[in-house]
């Protein structure tokens, strides 16, 4: 009996490290829109990045953004946009599904301050 109980309290030691790691590979938070609006105006070195194609980008983006296509971002293209691993970086797409892909990757290559708030779609503020 002392063994059962030993081996389960092993097992479960071992699961929560698993779910420890996998929580530190999401190292980004997701946030809402209104959240996002609210640091772009109280903030000063924000980079709003979005990770769109081009020609999305061309058609309608939110102000003093920054592309980066989500397909592009690897650690030499992230430091030419991102001069620092601890700037507050806001990321969006469309719709919020390249966002989270890049965000992801961000927080893989050392970045710290990754705050993904989905698409463009869902952005009632002020575009161009």
């Amino acid at each position: 009996m002392e063994k059962v109980i030993l081996l389960l309290a092993m097992l479960l030691a071992l699961s929560g490290c698993g779910a420890a790691s996998q929580q530190n590979a999401t190292a980004y938070q997701q946030i809402t829109a209104e959240e996002a609006k609210k640091m772009i105006d109280e903030l000063e070195d924000e980079i709003i990045l979005d990770v769109r194609e081009q020609e999305e980008y061309d058609e309608k983006h939110i102000p003093d953004a920054v592309l980066l296509p989500v397909g592009m971002i690897d650690e030499d293209t992230a430091e030419g946009v991102i001069s620092e691993k601890d700037s507050v970086v806001l990321v969006y797409c469309r719709s919020g599904n390249r966002s989270k892909t890049a965000a992801e990757t961000l927080a893989e290559l050392g970045y710290t301050q990754i705050y993904e708030f989905g698409g463009i779609n869902d952005w009632p503020y002020e575009t161009e």
